[in-house]
């Protein structure tokens, strides 16, 4: 029998993980897909591409390790977007890059190698549609629609099949994040049976939510949920710029700061991040994207023991800040994202705290409980003051050790029956 949260267990402690959004789109830095399909440009001009996608500075070793040095613990590629162009060797179509481009290689192969050497989860990105097949609904160059065509939507739904046996047989990814699941019914995608296939093949394998229902985790896009989703698994994918792919054009990059504060509404939520990269068509990694990971790595190092293996932490009102758990719920862990202008406080907290300390550094802080009431069952209110020199450049983790596992106040409040 299948056990989702088995499988998830994984996923759900590596929290931070560096999708890539490579392929033809790179070579004029036009939009994924979506540049042809919203009419921008000619189906004929984009597919013009396929002529400058060289990939002659491809280093998948380099990308290997830049994407551990990030502090990610997994990483998606898109092995084909809605275009239809395959970075493998797909034997059930000519449309891939050893067919159609300079590149002529397989270039997913040495990825999933590489990144497994530097002990990081391989996953791969799939569209489930294919705005270039002939077969499919949407036929991108004759503008026809075939949904009332069954046969041809059966002949499309074998090719799908034998280019998702040959991902997931040959390079047994541990994540297939699909895309483009829009366009059909789940039970047009024929999901629920896909679903049983795929874990036939590869019994770890998890799947995202774009999948109909049949997915392991959900899957917010560029926006930072203000809520928890419902699904205790979920993923925020989120580019650095505007852009998923290269766009040479696109310098609206958010900052380490920016980026890190993000990823700290995740966690503290109990989500992961996807954070994108976007190779340039020669499969280099511009600058501005090297800074940023470089810099998520300097932070994520310094602070591990808050980010990975934890759990969502306590409710907004009890600390105006991101917070995490660890594991035993024995350990409160503070964000603290701006200078404070005076001590940070804690409200509710009924645990006595064994310890304050920095995290990163194991400075020792001093707190103090003010407003306890001996006739009341309200806490009083924590105050710890951190020395400004201490502060780290982005955000800065206190970690309170408890004793027991964090029981909040959670009530009104009392008022005074006898004193």
């Amino acid at each position: 029998m299948d056990k989702p949260e088995e499988r998830l267990s994984w996923f759900n402690d590596a929290k931070l993980g560096i999708f890539i959004h490579w392929g033809i789109y790179a070579v004029e830095g036009i939009d994924e897909s979506w540049s042809f399909f919203n009419g921008y440009l000619s189906y004929e001009d984009y597919m013009k591409q396929l002529d400058g996608f060289t990939a002659t500075n491809y280093d998948p070793a380099y990308w290997a390790r830049l994407i551990k040095d990030s502090g990610a613990r997994y990483t998606i590629l898109t092995t084909k977007h809605h275009d239809g162009v395959a970075l493998w060797d797909t034997q059930v179509s000519e449309l891939d890059v050893l067919e159609k481009t300079p590149a002529r290689r397989d270039l997913v192969a040495p990825f999933v190698e590489a990144v497994r050497k530097e002990g990081i989860k391989a996953g791969l990105y799939y569209s489930l549609n294919d705005w270039s097949h002939p077969d499919y609904p949407i036929h991108t160059r004759t503008k026809k629609r075939y949904t009332d065509d069954p046969e041809r939507w059966q002949r499309f739904l074998k090719f799908q099949r034998a280019q998702l046996e040959e991902l997931v047989t040959t390079y047994e990814p541990a994540v297939l994040w699909f895309d483009g699941d829009w366009e059909a019914s789940a039970e047009q995608w024929k999901a629920k049976e896909l679903k049983k296939q795929l874990l036939e093949w590869q019994p770890d394998l998890i799947v995202n939510s774009r999948l109909g229902q049949y997915g392991d985790y959900a899957t917010p896009e560029q926006g930072v949920p203000v809520t928890r989703p419902d699904n205790p698994y979920w993923e925020l994918c989120m580019t650095m710029n505007d852009s998923w792919g290269f766009q040479e054009n696109d310098h609206n990059y958010k900052t380490p700061n920016q980026i890190i504060r993000i990823f700290t509404d995740c966690i503290s939520m109990g989500g992961n991040l996807l954070l994108d990269i976007a190779p340039k068509a020669d499969g280099s990694i511009p600058e501005e994207q090297e800074i940023i990971l470089r810099e998520l790595g300097r932070w994520t190092n310094k602070h591990q023991e808050a980010i990975y293996g934890t759990q969502a932490g306590i409710p907004l009102g009890h600390f105006h800040g991101p917070t995490t758990l660890s594991k035993d719920k024995q350990t409160l862990y503070l964000f603290v994202e701006h200078k404070p202008n005076g001590p940070l406080v804690i409200k509710g907290l009924k645990n006595k705290i064994n310890r304050i300390r920095i995290v990163g550094n194991g400075t020792k802080l001093p707190h103090q409980i003010l407003g306890k009431q001996y006739w009341s069952e309200v806490p009083g209110i924590v105050y710890i003051n951190v020395p400004e020199d201490e502060l780290d450049a982005q955000v800065t983790v206190i970690a309170l050790q408890l004793k027991g596992e964090v029981e909040l106040y959670r009530e009104e409040g009392n008022v005074i029956e006898s004193n």
